[in-house]
């Protein structure tokens, strides 16, 4: 439940960052769209190392193994600081030309640069605390990261209230506003969870030296484990990526809606990915411990709750679709539009939380991540991918068509993954 509280409060702040900064337009709603479009690229690369790590880390937990704790922690925040500055650079030196492969519209354009350049210098703040919440996450101390979260993201909230239309005597900042109220809450957050983890003496709170105790085999061990989530992950949000892409040349009322259905569904999965995280340490911590018939009771029992829940969720998301008028400064086809894609997003909802959990809950407990990342971009690549251009620039289809062709591949893969976890070949001790 923190960690389902967690990703609430996250979802929240960012449904309220696009309706502060949907009150301003559509074209500056679709341009902060995009420009997170590279800030997403590079959570779900943390992400990936992140989780890639979080299967060791689960397991060393079952085993109360420290050291190797936190050489898989240190492991995990290298790779997600250097990812960050490899994604910083670009973005401060040429925006325009990564928003460029996304859109023609050069207003959007413009004012998405702009706010990529303000927001890029919090990149490695949000990697260096992302890393350790998630293994903080891997030893069941997650009111941590809750706690950081809560605080961060509230000041999130009200500078996005002062600084983007000017309250309290300060100029109107735009766009910009919402860009800095980002970096100083990412900065806020990274202080909270080291200081407090290191003050109370957390599993993860090693030193430099066993942070960087990578010897023993364990690199090769790691890479082997990890590189398949964050191929996963790279090459899945390159999909989602590819999806904006293609609606944003559909027309910048289609990227729009687009973004509003997005926003709606992070946060009606909110639940849900704190119940596959759950899963995954659940799941790990009990193969660290060597009971293996729990271990696949419990994944049984995860398999089959979760889209039950996940189908009562989607009949909330119907009478959701209807507060949009109030919600978004939009026009009223971008509200149709938006509204026929959360429709969309109802009926295909269940089966999304069942994919969720085989990956991110099951598959990466066992450390099963090369049949997961193979899952994943069957599923984006040859389904979604091909079925949205397709849609789009073959069928000439309305936006909310092109969505709901692109949201076919959950229904597909569902199937794939209710024969893997009957396989048990997900079922991995990887610290052996």
């Amino acid at each position: 439940m923190p960690i389902a509280l967690q990703n609430l409060i996250v979802s929240s702040v960012n449904m309220l960052d696009t309706v502060m900064v949907g009150r301003l337009g559509a074209v500056e709603l679709a341009a902060v769209g995009l420009g997170n479009q590279i800030w997403f690229l590079l959570m779900l690369l943390l992400f990936g190392t992140s989780s890639g790590s979080g299967v060791f880390t689960a397991q060393y937990w079952g085993k109360r193994d420290i050291a190797g704790i936190r050489r898989t922690t240190g492991l995990s925040m290298a790779l997600g600081l250097a990812a960050a500055f490899m994604f910083m650079v670009p973005a401060l030196a040429f925006p325009r030309v990564l928003l460029g492969l996304y859109s023609r519209d050069a207003e959007v354009v413009r004012i998405g640069s702009e706010y990529l350049r303000w927001v890029a210098p919090s990149y490695p703040f949000a990697a260096a605390s992302f890393a350790f919440s998630l293994a903080l996450r891997g030893v069941e101390r997650v009111r941590l990261p809750l706690v950081a979260t809560t605080i961060s993201l509230t000041i999130n909230g009200f500078l996005n209230y002062v600084l983007i239309f000017g309250k309290f005597g300060v100029p109107a900042m735009g766009v910009r506003g919402a860009a800095l109220a980002t970096v100083i809450a990412r900065v806020v957050e990274t202080i909270i969870i080291f200081s407090v983890a290191y003050a109370r003496r957390m599993p993860p709170a090693g030193t430099l030296a066993e942070f960087r105790a990578w010897g023993g085999g364990f690199l090769p061990r790691f890479t082997r484990i990890a590189a398949p989530v964050v191929i996963n992950e790279v090459t899945w949000s390159l999909g989602i990526t590819t999806y904006n892409a293609i609606l944003a040349r559909v027309s910048t009322e289609a990227i729009a809606a687009y973004n509003v259905t997005s926003t709606f569904s992070q946060l009606a999965m909110v639940l849900f990915l704190g119940t596959a995280n759950a899963a995954a340490v659940m799941l790990g911590k009990r193969i660290g411990e060597g009971d293996r018939a729990t271990t696949f009771e419990w994944a049984r029992r995860f398999a089959i709750l979760a889209p039950l829940v996940g189908i009562a969720t989607s009949f909330m998301l119907a009478p959701a679709s209807l507060s949009l008028p109030w919600l978004f400064a939009l026009g009223p086809e971008p509200l149709r539009q938006a509204r026929l894609m959360i429709l969309t997003l109802a009926c295909v909802f269940p089966f999304k939380v069942f994919n969720l959990h085989v990956v991110v809950g099951i598959c990466r407990s066992g450390g099963d991540t090369r049949f997961g990342a193979w899952f994943d971009i069957f599923g984006v690549w040859m389904l979604g991918v091909p079925l949205a251009a397709f849609g789009a620039f073959v069928l000439h289809a309305e936006p909310w068509v092109v969505y709901a062709l692109l949201s076919f591949e959950e229904i597909a893969k569902s199937g794939l993954g209710l024969w893997r976890l009957v396989t048990r070949k997900w079922l991995n001790d990887v610290t052996q």
